[in-house]
């Protein structure tokens, strides 16, 4: 389950307790798109936001400028790129992509519906549901692969200026986050579009979600 709101974020990053060091990157997951309020695989496409989602955006960059953020980066896919643009306009930073923070490669359920995919394959739909560890898109890439990269990813925004805001995807974030906890966090619960969580040593840590809906990640 996600934690509790952070607190007081005008202070910069959150405080951690016992002499921790703190929060040094926090994720963003972009603003709805069609794709997402149908309940359709977008993998990899430039999907743009929507009316919501631009909206989401922009309260996302309301959020985000209370942090004083040094740095912004963002997935190439266009609607990680939409939403990391308008959050730029409120925060003052360029948005610096990086591919390995791309949604999960969806092979050939691309553009497919949930529904029609769980009618023809239930188990592995199923298995792409719960978070399978093993789970891999029919053409496309795994969960594990992913998680690789965006390890990857998320090591190198560490070596630079700090914090760091990653605008990315829901299954991008729960990969960075299964990283960071040490275990995979098969049952995370999903996050909500225009969800600001700190990248915390463990799963317990903070998040602001703002004040979307849950759509599915896809």
């Amino acid at each position: 389950m996600l934690g509790p709101l952070l607190n007081d974020p005008a202070n910069g990053p959150a405080d951690a307790p016992n002499g921790a060091a703190a929060i040094s990157i926090f994720l963003a997951r972009h603003g709805q798109t069609a794709y997402n309020l149908e309940g359709r695989f977008q993998g990899q496409q430039a999907v743009p936001l929507d009316d919501v989602g631009r909206a989401q955006a922009s309260d996302l960059a309301e959020r985000a400028r209370a942090h004083r953020f040094s740095a912004l980066w963002t997935s190439p896919l266009r609607r990680a790129r939409e939403t990391a643009d308008i959050v730029s306009q409120a925060i003052g930073l360029t948005p610096r992509e990086d591919s390995r923070l791309m949604e999960t490669d969806a092979g050939d359920w691309t553009d497919r519906s949930f529904a029609d995919v769980h009618a023809e394959t239930p188990e592995l739909f199923a298995a792409f549901i719960a978070g399978d560890p093993r789970f891999a898109f029919p053409g496309g890439e795994s969960f594990a692969q992913q998680e690789v990269r965006v390890a990857a990813a998320l090591d190198d925004v560490e070596q630079r200026e700090l914090p760091a805001l990653v605008v990315c995807h829901g299954m991008v974030i729960r990969a960075a986050l299964s990283v960071r906890s040490g275990h995979w966090l098969a049952h995370r619960e999903r996050v909500p579009n225009g969800a600001l969580l700190p990248l915390g040593p463990t799963e317990d840590d903070g998040a602001d979600i703002g004040s979307a809906g849950v759509t599915p990640a896809s």
